[in-house]
């Protein structure tokens, strides 16, 4: 018809809801560890823990520094030591003093708390640790190894000791002569101590 308007074109637009998309990869899932190794994980865990922490004895420290165990008497609980000085603490599991007779000879006295510095063969600057002379009381401050022979220092005066007698380490009250029914463990076969008193660095 002359005069009619042209017809229209309508551009239909594709639905972006259908249009495909590229393959994207899967998504990766976390790493899951099956319920049933977690014990194992824990218990692993657990003992590198316990190995980490356990450090040795006093005892066996003094063991470390050629020195034997029984300058020490039973019962130290605990103690502190840094490597780098040698400065050294040790703790009894007493409130009181240690006090015991070694064999009829001399009789020993240990404090709660024992202090020092400690090297191989030489133990110096001893706080805690007394032995009785005569009448007095006198502080040990030195204890040097010398081969087979302890040698206590008292400052000018020392004494010394065979290593053999020291193998065992003491008890509170009846040190190395201790009754074997008393369920100690300590028994009484050790020969009296000897030693000779005399003034430090004479022969």
């Amino acid at each position: 018809m002359a005069g009619a308007f042209p017809a229209r074109r309508h551009k239909i637009q594709p639905d972006s809801s259908s249009a495909a998309k590229p393959n994207s990869p899967p998504r990766a899932q976390p790493n899951q560890t099956h319920p049933s190794a977690m014990p194992r994980l824990l218990l692993l865990l657990l003992s590198l823990l316990a190995g980490a922490s356990a450090k040795p004895t006093a005892y066996e420290v003094l063991e470390s520094y050629d020195f034997p165990v029984g300058i020490l008497p039973i019962g130290v609980t605990s103690y502190t030591l840094d490597a780098s000085t040698g400065d050294f603490t040790a703790t009894l599991n007493t409130t009181s003093t240690c006090d015991f007779a070694i064999q009829g000879s001399y009789s020993l006295r240990y404090q709660p708390t024992i202090t020092g510095r400690i090297a191989t063969d030489h133990l110096t600057d001893l706080r805690g640790v007394a032995v009785k002379v005569l009448l007095f009381w006198l502080n040990i401050v030195e204890v040097t190894r010398r081969g087979d022979q302890l040698e206590f220092s008292v400052g000018i005066l020392s004494a010394d000791f065979g290593v053999d007698n020291f193998f065992e380490s003491p008890q509170c009250g009846c040190g190395f002569d201790c009754d074997d029914d008393g369920g100690d463990g300590l028994s009484s076969s050790l020969s009296p101590l000897e030693s000779n008193l005399r003034l430090r660095g004479a022969f």
